[in-house]
């Protein structure tokens, strides 16, 4: 179960994603450990995997790039992100729908 953190307040959800770089093909792979697992074809160089990822998110759910922040883990294959404008059950099925 993906553990997801609402806060109505600010409008915004915070979520943990694991990220595998250098993927054939950028998509949602469902979830592990509580976290939602993306591939992505980017490469970890210049911080284009972290990038791509943003993008990629930003895309599925129909918000700008800027309400896409990576809170930590920056460096990490797991990162803890934190989307304005979305619902938790936006999240949610983006997990279900690619698993």
């Amino acid at each position: 179960m993906l553990e997801i953190t609402e806060n109505l307040a600010a409008g915004t959800v915070i979520f943990g994603v694991r990220v595998q770089p250098r993927a054939s093909k950028t998509e949602i792979a469902g979830e592990m450990a509580g976290a939602l697992k993306i591939r992505l074809q980017a490469p970890v160089l210049e911080d284009r995997a972290n990038e791509a990822l943003i993008e990629f998110l930003a895309q599925l759910l129909k918000t700008s790039k800027g309400a896409v922040r990576i809170l930590s883990g920056e460096r990490s294959r797991i990162k803890r992100l934190e989307i304005r404008g979305v619902t938790k059950q936006q999240i949610e099925r983006l997990a279900m729908r690619d698993a």
